[in-house]
């Protein structure tokens, strides 16, 4: 299986796609595609590595699985595919946006715009069989995605990481916020957000009076 990552991250990364669990991991993401369906495609398996390069790194929100649903997920964390029913979460996000940042909820539940302006759309695992949530948690994807967080913390400085729940929060425990600005609150799923936990946690306009601070060009949510 090829590995479609933007030049900027074969150079981060090249010391982590040579160790052995990602070689096996490689191969068992190769065999689940051939004998089941598997989401998101495998051209869109590393699409956030694509969309944003290791240099124009400014946001990092990390998610969990990819959307285990037909034809929803498309390799960035929370987005969806054009024309596809927004689902849950995502429209908690879109709402939160709306009252924080005074723009029209979006017909598009396509992410592939804020990628381009530099937010890494990171889900911790990359793959997920149809209908069977988790179902490849375990196989290395994870050690992966520390990996590459850990790169951009110790690599880069003021980014704004955005942690929404306790899974997020656990795998970004060791950002150096020092260097980094940290954002948590709890996760946007209807669970969370209807008892408290995600409706005006202000993420979207606290990242951009924090990258204006920095000089860095603002993210149009």
């Amino acid at each position: 299986m090829e590995v479609k990552i933007a030049d900027s991250w074969k150079n981060v990364l090249k010391e982590e796609f040579e160790k052995e669990y990602f070689k096996e991991l490689l191969l068992f993401v190769k065999n689940e595609y051939n004998t089941f369906t598997c989401y998101p495609k495998d051209s869109a398996i590393f699409k956030a590595f694509e969309t944003c390069s290791f240099e124009d790194v400014k946001v990092v929100i990390i998610g969990q699985d990819p959307y285990h649903g037909k034809s929803q997920a498309n390799g960035l964390c929370f987005s969806v595919y054009e024309k596809i029913k927004h689902p849950p979460s995502l429209i908690n996000i879109f709402k939160e946006i709306e009252s924080d940042v005074f723009t029209t909820y979006p017909e598009s539940g396509d992410l592939t715009r804020w990628a381009k302006q530099g937010v890494l759309l990171l889900n911790a695992t990359l793959t997920v069989r149809e209908g069977e949530a988790g179902s490849h948690q375990k196989r290395g994807w994870e050690i992966f995605t520390d990996a590459v967080i850990n790169e951009i913390s110790k690599h880069k400085e003021n980014v704004v990481f955005l942690l929404w729940g306790g899974y997020a929060k656990k795998k970004g425990a060791k950002i150096d916020a020092s260097k980094h600005y940290v954002l948590t609150s709890g996760h946007p799923s209807p669970l969370s957000a209807n008892r408290g936990y995600w409706f005006g946690n202000k993420h979207f306009s606290k990242t951009n009076i924090f990258l204006e601070s920095k000089n860095i060009v603002t993210i149009q949510w």
